[in-house]
Formats: C-alpha cells, sequence, structure tokens
C-alpha cells in the first residue's frame, strides 16, 4: 500500500568519542501516513488511537511535530513546513 502522505523528521542524539569529545548525530527517518495508521522509524499508530497533530515552529521553517494519541504525546523534528502533512492526517482522523 502507498502511503498518502510522507514527512522527513530527523533523530538528533550524542555521542562521545575515546576522546571525551561530544558529537551530534542527525539521522534522517521518514513518518508515513496510510490510510488506517501512521509509521515512523520504530512506532506504529492506527489512526483511531490519534486525537490531533500540531506543529510549533521555531529557527528557519523547521520546529517540532507533536502526535497527541491515547497513550501519549510524541514529538519530532522537521527541518520544513509539515503543514501538507498535517492537513491530510487531520482529514484521516476527522473520518
Amino acid at each position: 500500500m502507498e502511503p498518502l502522505a510522507t514527512l522527513i523528521y530527523y533523530k538528533v542524539h550524542r555521542e562521545i568519542d575515546l576522546f571525551y569529545e561530544q558529537k551530534l548525530i542527525e539521522e534522517e527517518r521518514n513518518m508515513h501516513l496510510y490510510v488506517d495508521r501512521i509509521t515512523t522509524h520504530y512506532r506504529q499508530f492506527p489512526i483511531e488511537n490519534i486525537h490531533d497533530i500540531t506543529f510549533r515552529p521555531f529557527g528557519n521553517g523547521g520546529g517540532l511535530l507533536y502526535l497527541h494519541t491515547n497513550h501519549g504525546v510524541y514529538s519530532y523534528h522537521v527541518k520544513t513546513s509539515p503543514n501538507s502533512f498535517i492537513h491530510t492526517c487531520k482529514k484521516m482522523i476527522s473520518k
């Protein structure tokens, strides 16, 4: 099944090398919206468990995307506006 929408998000974590230097590692990942679910790198959210999806901008067009579910709120760092993804997702949630 093809996704209805895809959004690139970034996972940032820190690593310390042998010389005790801290490095920030940024991984590009994909979030996919299907008719019945949203999938991320490690999680799957059934559409009926999603209450809302919101965006808090900061920086140059990026920000945090919040996925509000009945198991809590999950945040995802994005570098571009997720408005198209959010619009498509809200249509699926309201069905």
